[in-house]
């Protein structure tokens, strides 16, 4: 199914070149083959980058298990966008999202891509692969905006952190949170203010969810952000995805 979902997708791309590019479908629990996907994928039909989920069957991405697919991602220099899937948050917390609202998206999708980023700063995948492209879906969930908290949790209680103060990781674990990027589908400006206060504006690129009907302003809601320069709204507009898709 992977195989033939890539070539289609390379066949679609290529029949309107000046519009589209993808990126590869990978069978991440198969980690090795996953890792052949891609490199077919990027070498073979020009795709650039993989889409994958924010767990594998309940298996978080930092697993080791899953580093000979990061290895061949960073070696590969391309990008790995995380946005969640069926089987994640909303499905795993279902009970508590019944009831009005759309909590299963409203909050489990946000929710899922917070638990997949923290698991892979603090179970140390980032730095193994320092040169990692990762970019998570829903301006990276609920981390950016409660960075602070991920800084205090080892420090305060190292006895429920393997190896202490900050686990085993190299670095504060905001620092990760800059080397990371991150669509803008957060739906006011000042959540992208904050967004690129915690990260940086150079870290953001625009988000539509089309043709899913969240929004139709995107473009207008990066114009009318406050604090941006001319620079800084070209690159959320197309300048960073060009760079990290070879656009």
């Amino acid at each position: 199914v992977c195989a033939i979902q890539n070539e289609k997708l390379a066949a679609a791309c290529a029949a309107t070149p000046d519009r589209f590019v993808a990126f590869a479908t990978v069978a991440l629990q198969h980690p090795d083959l996953a890792a052949e996907q891609l490199e077919e994928g990027v070498k073979r039909f020009g795709l650039r980058g993989a889409g994958i989920g924010g767990n594998v069957g309940g298996m978080e991405i930092s697993d080791r298990k899953f580093d000979p697919f990061w290895a061949k991602a960073e070696a590969l220099g391309v990008p790995v966008f995380i946005h969640p899937q069926g089987d994640g948050a909303p499905d795993q917390l279902n009970s508590r999202f019944q009831g009005n609202g759309y909590l299963g998206n409203v909050i489990g999708n946000p929710l899922e891509t917070t638990i997949a980023l923290s698991h892979l700063i603090f179970e140390g995948t980032l730095d193994r692969h320092p040169r990692l492209k990762i970019i998570g879906a829903h301006g990276g969930g609920f981390l950016p905006s409660y960075s602070g908290r991920s800084d205090f949790g080892c420090p305060t209680r190292p006895d429920l952190c393997p190896g202490g103060t900050h686990g085993t990781i190299k670095k504060k674990p905001t620092d990760y949170l800059k080397q990371m990027y991150y669509d803008t589908m957060v739906f006011n400006a000042e959540g992208v203010r904050h967004l690129a206060a915690e990260v940086g504006s150079r870290q953001l690129l625009i988000g539509t969810d089309y043709p899913y009907p969240w929004t139709k302003t995107q473009v207008d809601l990066i114009l009318q952000t406050p604090g941006f320069s001319d620079a800084d709204r070209a690159a959320i507009l197309g300048r960073t995805a060009a760079t990290l898709l070879r656009i």
